[in-house]
């Protein structure tokens, strides 16, 4: 008996290792890489000039009347492999009703702006961070002032009924998978 009732309590403390979990945010990942690549081709010339890149295959976020939120996982590759996985979350409070999923893209476009990232206990995105493109990907550009930028963020493959995707807000944290 008491086995069993200590067995909710060793189930919370579960870290994930050994699981296929990183297998499946990976495999998530090179599809992500490869859409962006395919439809949106000026992104192969940031990723070459980034120290790393944050993919974020499937981020959700809904609001209901005052209050939202969004939750996804993903990987940090540097030199094209992966060497960390992170979840990113965020919470608002406003006018907003409807839900939506999308991808984003951090570029770290200088090794200063990716070592502040991969030191800090959780990282917020703010006003360092810009948009490559909003709404249209044909705008993307990487040129010297895009590749000046310390963080580049592309957002595309948005789908649902919540207008607009922002990541202003957005802590980013390292997981186990």
């Amino acid at each position: 008996m008491g086995a069993l009732a200590s067995l909710p309590i060793l189930a919370g403390c579960g870290n994930g290792i050994g699981s296929k979990g990183a297998g499946k945010i990976d495999a998530r990942v090179d599809q992500t890489l490869n859409f962006m690549y395919s439809k949106y081709p000026a992104t192969n010339d940031l990723a070459q000039k980034a120290s790393g890149m944050l993919v974020m295959p499937l981020v959700t976020e809904a609001g209901l009347i005052g209050i939202g939120g969004a939750y996804g996982r993903g990987a940090l590759q540097v030199g094209g492999s992966t060497v960390d996985y992170y979840s990113t979350a965020q919470g608002n409070v406003g006018l907003q009703l409807g839900a939506q999923q999308y991808a984003h893209v951090l570029f770290f476009m200088t090794d200063e702006s990716l070592m502040d990232f991969r030191r800090s206990k959780g990282w917020a995105a703010g006003a360092d961070l810009e948009y490559a493109f909003k709404d249209r990907g044909d705008s993307i550009r990487a040129g010297t002032i895009t590749s000046l930028s310390p963080v580049i963020a592309v957002v595309f493959g948005q789908a649902g009924l919540l207008v607009g995707a922002t990541l202003e807000g957005s802590k980013y944290s390292r997981i186990i998978p």
